[in-house]
């Protein structure tokens, strides 16, 4: 089994993101023998964002890159991405990581009754960060919601999101989130058969 996990967080060890998502691949890992972890830090190491050039493939090193970035989503079983919300959306930084993975006639396709999701079969874990409280209905949240919506139009309708919220209200709430979001993982989640 394999597992893909992308950090996008620019805060570093700061980051309340990266904390969640790295308990989640530990529990992964203590959970299923022999599993394979491949880890991808957006922050330190960007995609460039999505020109003219990158979908014209003129470019044979950006070119391979974005090829890779797409075989190690598509090779992957599981998918955890660490995605802190910034300014009510996700970093720019997965922005262009999501941009190389949508890719019509390997992760979608056209039909005459819409778009068809061709990545299924996969289980996406998402450790939300974020500094306010949203209701899940809030016109003001564009992170999670976008992250659900690109993964259902690619055929990946199993996502789970471990939430730490209200965070930027006060170092007691930030514990009290972190905890509670920890907890939440807990016990290890279950293995798609």
């Amino acid at each position: 089994m394999k597992l893909l996990h992308i950090d996008s967080s620019i805060l570093g060890g700061n980051s309340a993101s990266r904390q969640l998502s790295r308990e989640v691949v530990a529990r992964w890992q203590a959970r299923v023998p022999g599993l394979r972890v491949i880890y991808r830090d957006l922050a330190a190491e960007p995609l460039a964002h999505l020109s003219g050039a990158s979908l014209a493939q003129t470019d044979p090193e950006e070119t391979q890159r974005n090829a890779q970035t797409l075989e190690q989503f598509l090779a992957a079983d599981v998918i955890v991405i660490g995605a802190p919300m910034y300014n009510f959306a996700i970093p720019s930084q997965l922005k262009a990581w999501i941009d190389r993975i949508l890719v019509a006639g390997k992760t979608f396709r056209y039909t005459p009754s819409g778009a068809e999701g061709l990545a299924g079969g996969k289980r996406v874990i998402i450790a939300v960060a974020r500094g306010g409280v949203y209701a899940a209905d809030s016109p003001l949240e564009f992170a999670e919601s976008y992250l659900r919506q690109v993964f259902a139009f690619v055929g990946v309708p199993d996502v789970t999101v471990v939430r730490a919220e209200g965070l930027a209200l006060s170092p007691q709430q930030r514990n009290e989130a972190l905890r509670q979001a920890l907890e939440s993982i807990a016990p290890p989640l279950e293995i798609a058969a």
